[in-house]
Formats: C-alpha cells, sequence, structure tokens
C-alpha cells in the first residue's frame, strides 16, 4: 500500500533530518568544549537538568525532565558521583530512589562549562535573527509535547 505525505510531512521529514544531522554536530562541539572540564556533552546536560530542577530529585524524575530513559541517565549520573559533580542522598518520600544533589565541585564546573559556552554561542548565533531562533524554539517544543503525549499514550 502507498500512502502520500502531505507538504508538511515532507517539510516535517526534512526538518528532522537536519535536526538529527546537527544534534551530532552538537554533541561533538559540546564535547570537545568541555573536555578539559572531564565532562561529555552528555554528563554537562545531565548537570543542567539536576541545576535546572527547583530541588533535588531521583535519576527517574531527572529523565523524564531530560526526555532521556531512567537507564541511561542513571550511567551518566554514576560517573558524576565518582568524579565527585554529585552526591545521592536519602530520598524522604522513597527509599530506593535516592535523589541527585549538586556538589560545590559540580556547580563550579558547570559553570566554568558555560563560561566556555558562551563565546561559541556568541560566534554561531552570528547572523541569526532573534525571531527566527525563537520561531524555531517554538516549533521544536511543540514536536517535543506532541511525542511526549504520544509516547505517554503508548505506555498507559
Amino acid at each position: 500500500m502507498t500512502t502520500n505525505r502531505t507538504r508538511a510531512a515532507d517539510a516535517l521529514t526534512d526538518l528532522v533530518i537536519d535536526v538529527l544531522r546537527l544534534n551530532g554536530l552538537l554533541v561533538t562541539a559540546g564535547d570537545r568544549m568541555v573536555a578539559q572540564l572531564g565532562l561529555t556533552s552528555t554528563r554537562w546536560q545531565v548537570l543542567r537538568a539536576i541545576i535546572d530542577a527547583e530541588h533535588a530529585q531521583p535519576v527517574a524524575w531527572l529523565a523524564r525532565d531530560m526526555g532521556g530513559n531512567r537507564q541511561n541517565v542513571q550511567r551518566i549520573v554514576n560517573d558524576l558521583q565518582k568524579m565527585g559533580f554529585v552526591t545521592l542522598e536519602e530520598n524522604p518520600h522513597h527509599r530506593r530512589a535516592s535523589l541527585v544533589v549538586l556538589t560545590d565541585k559540580g556547580r563550579r564546573t558547570y559553570d566554568e562549562a558555560s563560561r566556555l559556552q558562551v563565546p561559541w554561542a556568541n560566534g554561531l548565533s552570528e547572523d541569526l535573527a532573534i525571531k527566527d531562533i525563537d520561531t524555531t524554539r517554538r516549533v521544536v517544543a511543540e514536536l517535543r509535547k506532541k511525542l511526549e503525549l504520544n509516547g505517554e499514550r503508548a505506555s498507559t
């Protein structure tokens, strides 16, 4: 059976391919940027999720907020713990789901990574219209919401 995609679906497919290629380039650039700090893009992303949380959270909640899976985030948290960037503390609400807490070393490392990112982001955003960046971000956020909703329906 042959189905025909709409023009919007064709455009979306092209966008997805470009986003996947961009993701690979961003991960590589991030890895290079923070390698001297003992970080990878993924470790840096987990640190950001910890910082963005309003309070200490278990790994499963961090994974949910990141759109990742718990096992992968747990592996990264374990690495960050060995490096002294995070600690695990007792969760008063759940005995087996420890809370991930940023250490002072983790905060300093994250702050240094952010300082390294500033000139890179400034250079990359040069000649791009803020309006276009904002529109792209809204489209990506809407696609993420739709995918999250579809994932929730599939898992229930």
